[in-house]
């Protein structure tokens, strides 16, 4: 079974934070919450709470398959300012697994020095495409390349979670949760 991270911040998007958890879960996946102080209530932008399973001290020294992040404002400028989730997502790659971020959150990659090279997408206006050491892709919905997999936002917020499910346990336990969803 996957282990998946997700951090979150005061102010994170709820539906990017949600979809994520949830479609994760449906498929299987061990998925661990955390809050970056010692309130684990999350008051997400718009005023939704949310309630992290443990403070990220309590799981720094754990190992995960993926650190997924939601973005919203200002929950990924504290994620970006946060240095323990900079070495929580270095240490993620460096140890073979995969860093995942969407809406504002891209940046926190680009921050932790895992961009370079990398094409990527964000929430348009989070990263330009002007004088950049990535390849950024402003029309895709979600982008993958190597470890590190993007998103642009809250639409495609399902989409983001359903690809990070595909690749953690396959394309049939994607398209079994899929399929619930009634999307079509």
């Amino acid at each position: 079974m996957s282990r998946v991270l997700v951090p979150l911040a005061q102010g994170c998007e709820e539906l990017e934070a949600v979809t994520i958890i949830d479609l994760l879960v449906r498929g299987g996946v061990e998925v661990v919450t955390a809050s970056l102080d010692q309130n684990r209530v999350i008051t997400a932008s718009r005023g939704v709470q949310l309630l992290a399973q443990h403070t990220l001290e309590e799981v720094l020294g754990q190992r995960f398959d993926l650190v997924a992040l939601p973005g919203g404002l200002p929950g990924a400028d504290h994620l970006l300012n946060d240095e323990r989730v900079i070495r929580k997502l270095q240490t993620t790659v460096a140890e073979g697994g995969l860093t995942a971020a969407i809406c504002a959150a891209p940046k926190v990659l680009l921050q932790a020095g895992l961009l370079a090279g990398k094409k990527v997408t964000a929430y348009p206006g989070v990263l330009t495409a002007q004088g950049s050491e990535y390849d950024y892709q402003p029309d895709a919905g979600v982008v993958e390349d190597g470890a590190i997999i993007s998103s642009r936002g809250p639409g495609t917020a399902i989409d983001f979670a359903l690809h990070l499910l595909q690749r953690l346990e396959g394309i049939e336990v994607r398209n079994r949760v899929e399929a619930g969803l009634v999307r079509a």
